[in-house]
């Protein structure tokens, strides 16, 4: 069960509203729709929280980059929503290295053969029977040979900037011992409980 909510900064105080991310797929889909709540561009905060799993909130300043931060990525890897928050730089990659790797896997037939190769029956079956042959001998040898090839590439635990609410009374520390509810010691924190509870 997910839940996401919208808190804006005014003159009088926070606003807050729940937030639909049924339209939402990328960071600036969520950039922009926090954008788009900024009175006088002033901060933003948007809250996506997986009961019992993760949460994660995106801070947008005015036209300054989204801050993030994530209490579990390895979670939140799990989740179309956590997805979108784990950018290539949060987790320290090569922008587009994925969507590289998968281009590179469909220059490849299912056959192992690259395009335009010639495709003889009796090679053609002989390679596959060794490469299959070598597959298995590699599984027996590996036992992590069917883990999620990208579990390595995320992190457990809390990523991205630990101090994206400190300025509003809420340390590093403070952070990192949120689990469930989060949102609640953090509408605490920012003196915006009675306009979180009018949107829950």
């Amino acid at each position: 069960m997910y839940f996401a909510a919208l808190l804006a900064r005014t003159e009088d105080g926070w606003e807050a509203s729940d937030t639909e991310l049924d339209d939402v797929e990328t960071l600036s889909d969520l950039t922009d729709l926090a954008q788009e709540a900024s009175v006088d561009e002033d901060t933003v905060l948007v809250y996506i929280e997986q009961e019992d799993a993760w949460f994660g909130i995106l801070r947008v300043d005015g036209e300054e980059d989204p801050r993030i931060y994530v209490s579990d990525a390895s979670a939140a890897a799990r989740s179309s929503y956590g997805e979108i928050l784990l950018t290539d730089e949060l987790l320290g990659r090569e922008p587009g290295a994925e969507d590289e790797i998968a281009a590179l896997e469909e220059l490849v037939d299912l056959d192992g053969t690259e395009d335009g190769e010639p495709d003889g029956s009796t090679s053609s079956s002989a390679t596959t029977t060794d490469r299959t042959t070598t597959r298995d001998a590699d599984t027996d040898s590996d036992p992590d040979s069917h883990s999620d090839p990208d579990s390595d590439s995320v992190p457990a635990g809390p990523i991205g900037e630990l101090g994206i609410l400190a300025d509003f009374g809420v340390s590093e520390k403070d952070l990192l011992t949120l689990r469930t509810d989060a949102l609640t010691e953090i509408a605490d924190a920012l003196g915006a409980s009675e306009v979180l509870e009018a949107v829950r």
